[in-house]
């Protein structure tokens, strides 16, 4: 399995950063940045497919679909980068994944920083689950976000992970001088990476907005394939 993993990490486009390296660091922020529909999921799967494939944690947090909506996401981008990398034993190599990835779903109304440094002290506490990295997908980008991603900014300080989190825009917004959409422009200085998505036919272009000075190849050459999903 480990021979797998490391085969499958070698190929994969992300692993242009090498074996050991993550986009961001400990107690750092990354955001995806597209409209709805575009794929900004399924660049935070395989953002944590790729972790996962290193031995690493990653707490998937949800605040709009359920589980299975989620887990479906993870297996299928699987399947596809199993096959489209030509695997065997693809089986097997995603049940030894799995206990490096949890499903967290909050409403949106319910979601705060207390109440997620509860439920993860209960994982964390009793040696259940130490995430590495936590995606938080669906967040609402307005006036009030920057008080909690302040707060979420020490709470992956201390317990030393890195967060990516879905951010939501629209075809007509205002942009800063270096093209950061309106949704993260008041917030933007919390964040470290920021990468946004392009359709352009068949091929969705992955646009660095912001960061990457600890990535050793420009992210800027890989697409998302529009029919599959994957990182090309």
């Amino acid at each position: 399995m480990m021979m797998l993993k490391k085969d499958l990490i070698t190929r994969h486009p992300l692993g242009i950063q090498g074996d050991e390296t993550d986009i961001i660091s400990n107690g750092e922020f990354g955001a995806v940045l597209s409209r709805a529909g575009v794929g900004k999921t399924a660049l935070l799967v395989q953002l944590a497919l790729n972790t996962m494939l290193r031995n690493r944690n990653v707490l998937h947090i949800s605040l709009n679909d359920p589980v299975d909506k989620i887990t479906l996401w993870y297996k299928e981008l699987f399947q596809h980068l199993a096959q489209d990398h030509t695997v065997e034993e693809a089986s097997q190599l995603w049940e030894f994944l799995l206990p490096h990835r949890l499903v967290m779903t909050f409403r949106v109304a319910g979601f705060s920083v207390p109440r997620l440094r509860e439920r993860m002290a209960d994982l964390t506490g009793q040696d259940i689950f130490h995430p590495d990295m936590v995606i938080i997908d669906g967040l609402k980008f307005d006036e009030s976000t920057r008080e909690c991603l302040t707060d979420l900014k020490k709470l992956a300080g201390e317990q030393s992970f890195h967060a990516w989190f879905s951010v939501h825009t629209h075809r007509h917004e205002e942009t800063s001088s270096n093209g950061i959409p309106s949704p993260l422009l008041a917030v933007e200085d919390l964040f470290d990476v920021a990468l946004q998505l392009q359709p352009s036919g068949t091929d969705i272009h992955i646009k660095p907005l912001k960061g990457l000075s600890n990535v050793t190849s420009d992210l800027s050459h890989l697409t998302l394939d529009a029919s599959s999903m994957l990182i090309k």
